[in-house]
């Protein structure tokens, strides 16, 4: 083993998150780590794609594609040129890429993300593996969440049970119990609903520090009708997106509630849906391991308002961040995809069927051999 890069941008998409990550080392470790943004009229173009209920052109994704890929490889080569790490230093890149659709129910499913690899390898002259749910998919598999397989690696322990909750759009749980198996699924939303509100209401594209929602209050009428959202209820393995929770969504709840004669401020919706995912998290963390400890990474570990909500209702098991188990919660899960890439060039396999309901362990992702540094 040795280093290797881990790329991805979630489900917010507010960022290309990128790691250099020594697996030799024990523990593992981060030696450069960075965020870079998407160039604005990319980041437009993407949320055209994502969120617009029209025709987008084939054109369209295909040039999508490849400018993602720029966009990862641009951010790979300035965190090794920060870093001072020589291109050929790199064992490989794991890049998860965009991901445009999560359809997992029959009688197609499929899971789609973007950020050509071909490209990404001219571009770093680094050896690219890419492409790593659809494998899993096609054995009946859920495609994700990926992740658990990294995190019982890293974090699980003999002297307590432990829940690692990732917070990106989506939010997921990975079950370390020291008495069953792996488990992880999707909770539901993450930040997804609360970013998508502030950005209709304020024009920012999340709400920093949580102030929005602390300046509001949870409507318990809404939050009780946010709660029967039928994909809550589902068994696992499962896995959701933006798919279904989106702002049409949200919208059609909060019709059904001012239809029935409530009235509610944009704050109290931003409260609203801080409690909702805080609950829908600590629930589903109470029923798969009660009184395990739970440590929070992803975005939503910076939303300090969501910490006080998760430790209220997920009392009296204890809250804290993957930082007190020594990986940067910001950069877990693009340290999972470098990990990934390391399992494939070694022929392992990246995918849990106890996980994602596959029909057996995957060896995950297509490899792009890398070549001279071309220019974009």
């Amino acid at each position: 083993m040795g280093w290797y890069v881990g790329l991805i941008s979630g489900t917010s998409m507010d960022a290309i998150d990128a790691v250099v990550v020594d697996f030799a080392a024990s523990p593992l470790r981060i030696h450069a780590a960075g965020a870079s943004e998407y160039p604005r009229e990319l980041a437009q173009r993407l949320a055209a794609v994502l969120d617009g209920d029209h025709a987008v052109p084939l054109d369209a994704i295909g040039r999508l594609d490849v400018d993602v890929g720029r966009a990862f490889a641009h951010a790979t080569n300035a965190l090794l040129e920060r870093a001072g790490i020589a291109p050929d230093a790199i064992d490989a890149i794991g890049s998860h890429g965009q991901t445009l659709r999560h359809h997992i129910a029959p009688p197609s499913p499929f899971s789609w993300q973007i950020g050509d690899p071909n490209v990404i390898a001219e571009l770093t002259g680094v050896t690219v593996v890419a492409d790593f749910r659809r494998r899993d998919v096609a054995a009946g598999g859920q495609g994700a969440p990926l992740v658990p397989l990294f995190h019982d690696g890293v974090f699980r322990s003999d002297a307590e049970d432990r829940v690692i909750v990732n917070v990106g759009g989506i939010a997921n749980l990975t079950v370390l119990r020291r008495d069953t198996p792996l488990r992880g699924f999707d909770t539901g939303p993450g930040n997804r609903l609360m970013d998508a509100w502030a950005q209709r209401q304020r024009g920012e594209p999340f709400d920093r520090d949580g102030a929005f929602a602390a300046s509001g209050r949870c409507d318990a009428v809404l939050l009780a009708l946010l709660l029967t959202e039928p994909y809550l209820a589902l068994p696992a393995p499962k896995s959701t997106g933006r798919e279904l929770f989106n702002l049409a969504w949200l919208d059609a709840r909060l019709d059904t509630h001012r239809a029935k004669g409530h009235g509610i401020s944009p704050a109290d919706v931003q409260a609203t849906l801080r409690e909702y995912t805080a609950e829908t998290i600590a629930r589903a963390a109470a029923d798969a391991a009660p009184g395990a400890a739970l440590y929070v990474c992803g975005g939503g570990a910076h939303n300090p308002g969501l910490l006080d909500s998760l430790r209220r209702r997920a009392a009296p098991s204890r809250i804290a961040t993957t930082a007190a188990l020594g990986l940067d919660p910001d950069f877990v899960e693009a340290a999972a995809f470098a990990f990934f890439a390391y399992r494939t060039l070694a022929g392992l396999p990246s995918s849990a069927a106890s996980v994602t309901g596959a029909r057996g362990a995957r060896v995950l992702g297509g490899i792009y051999r890398g070549a001279p540094r071309g220019r974009a």
